[in-house]
């Protein structure tokens, strides 16, 4: 029996825990909690929705009944079809996170591999994340590369 499960709506506050611990992990521009409040409404109707185009996979945390241990969350995205990608299903993985005390035992591997299974049910073509330098192994393990794709952005 895999360790691994769908979050759910249940699961919010400690999926946006476990989304603060890797945004603490990956930039260094302080421990922000202030949107949380804000985001958890949407983050709750989003994981309600099992058919929706969003999915998070987490582990429970074995030492802390009602805490999370690690968190995969990704998107399928539709962009006009391409060579390689002719239906243009586009897989976006972010939020990938491990308590730090529950770190080097396979957790991320675990959801990661149930993330990318979701998005193969779906008819995904192609899978995109950003990879931190510390989290690269993992990735090119899984058969991710890197690419020379220029990414720029936008905010409002």
């Amino acid at each position: 029996m895999s360790l691994v499960r769908r979050a759910t709506a249940e699961d919010a506050e400690e999926v946006l825990r476990l989304r603060q611990v890797m945004i603490d992990s990956v930039f260094s521009t302080g421990s922000e909690t202030d949107w949380h409040t804000a985001s958890l409404p949407t983050l709750r109707d989003r994981l309600a929705d099992p058919d929706g185009n969003f999915a998070a996979f987490v582990v429970d945390h074995p030492e802390r009944p009602g805490a999370l241990a690690a968190l995969v969350a990704g998107t399928v995205e539709y962009r006009i079809g391409k060579a390689g990608n002719p239906h243009g299903r586009v897989g976006y993985v972010f939020s990938v996170a491990t308590d730090p005390d529950a770190r080097r035992r396979g957790y991320s591997r675990a959801c990661m591999a149930e993330l990318l299974e979701w998005f193969r049910e779906r008819g995904v073509g192609q899978v995109d994340l950003t990879a931190s330098e510390d989290a690269e192994p993992l990735y090119a393990s899984l058969g991710f590369a890197r690419t020379n794709d220029p990414f720029m952005r936008l905010k409002f």
